[in-house]
């Protein structure tokens, strides 16, 4: 029997955001939950993209949905979450429902410092934003092309 492992979706993963099908849309929703502690979390870099950093008793309590995932989906989230790239990681957390119960336990996914330029917010408590661009979205500038020549397909190479 697979592992079940707990993972906290906080931005672009929740219901209703451009990744959650990618990735949790199979997962077993546990509910709504914050973190115990204040983390930072906020708008960065030029996809727009919510980040957290893993800097415990700075910033505000987070909320987002808990769920419960197979050790392949965790993989697959992994990936999509470019886990081993610089500035990418996955740590525990710890929990509590909002509507109030047992805390928890669970993984969550933290960016670097150093992705977050610019910043497009404030330390943000829940996101709801919807100006993140996913990577089918993106026109990149290729190595070897012109000034002002892009690929939309760049991100795949």
């Amino acid at each position: 029997m697979p592992a079940v492992i707990r993972l906290f979706a906080f931005g672009t993963l929740k219901k209703g955001f451009a990744l959650h099908e990618r990735g949790l849309d199979r997962a077993d929703y546990r509910g709504l939950f914050k973190t115990r502690k204040p983390y930072p979390m906020l708008i960065a870099g030029r996809w727009f993209a919510p980040m957290m950093f893993d800097e415990p008793g700075n910033g505000t309590a987070v909320k987002g949905e808990l769920y419960e995932v197979h050790d392949r989906t965790l993989r697959n989230l992994d990936l999509l979450e470019s886990i081993g790239k610089p500035g990418h990681f996955r740590g525990l957390i710890e929990l509590e429902p909002v509507a109030g119960g047992n805390p928890c336990i669970a993984f969550a996914y933290f960016k670097s410092r150093s992705l977050a330029k610019p910043v497009h917010s404030g330390y943000l408590s829940m996101y709801n934003d919807r100006r993140f661009i996913p990577p089918e979205q993106r026109i990149e500038r290729t190595q070897g092309q012109n000034p002002g020549t892009y690929s939309k397909d760049a991100w795949l190479r």
